[in-house]
């Protein structure tokens, strides 16, 4: 049985996270709140991928955070990494899913109510759905859904979903009642002064929010 929380997902970003790098950054974050991490990191080489991937699973041990990475199959494989994200343009999950073997999460975005409607969940373990608002951190994104977009994304498939794009701390009630089992957030803490008191913020919003 996989484990996986997805109330406080952490997306890294090497640009933003650039001040404290993406491992010291994702340490303190996890301290203090954050439920899963992903290795993002579009320009690496596969080497400077594994390498950091490795680095970070490596602060992560002991605290039962899983490290998923972003469309890299063999740097996932090679890092030991928890999971695996996909996008509708990156491997097909299908695919994807054949490389890793059956124990590993797999995530993958949905941008369209089809789109969340047609995923396997005998291939993939949870959903990215959004962009909710339009984000800096991922150039050339889809058309942002909207919370009234993020509901009916969530409503078209039975697996569970972590909502992405553009969330602040404002967001977490609107978020949960949509259905999303939590926030995927990038410059809400990368590149923020203080990632360890961005994230306990947000998992305190999470938190009343819940209670």
């Amino acid at each position: 049985m996989k484990r996986f929380d997805l109330s406080l997902y952490l997306v890294l970003d090497p640009d933003l996270c650039r001040p404290l790098g993406m491992v010291e950054t994702a340490r303190l974050a996890v301290a203090d709140g954050v439920t899963m991490v992903q290795l993002r990191d579009k320009n690496a080489s596969p080497a400077q991928m594994i390498e950091t991937g490795r680095a970070l699973k490596a602060a992560l041990h002991g605290t039962g955070v899983p490290l998923i990475v972003n469309d890299d199959v063999e740097a996932a494989i090679a890092i030991g990494a928890d999971g695996l994200h996909v996008g509708q343009d990156d491997s097909d999950a299908q695919t994807a899913r054949r490389l890793i073997g059956p124990d590993m999460i797999l995530g993958l975005s949905v941008e369209t109510e089809a789109l969340a409607a047609a995923v396997d969940p005998a291939v993939v373990d949870y959903v990215g759905a959004g962009p909710v608002f339009a984000t800096q951190t991922k150039p050339g994104h889809k058309p942002p859904v909207g919370l009234d977009g993020l509901a009916r994304l969530i409503a078209a498939t039975s697996l569970p979903a972590v909502a992405i794009g553009g969330l602040k701390s404002g967001h977490v009630d609107a978020v949960l009642k949509s259905g999303a089992q939590g926030l995927a957030v990038v410059s809400a803490i990368c590149g923020q002064p203080d990632p360890r008191a961005a994230a306990f913020e947000l998992s305190e919003a999470i938190r009343r929010a819940r209670s």
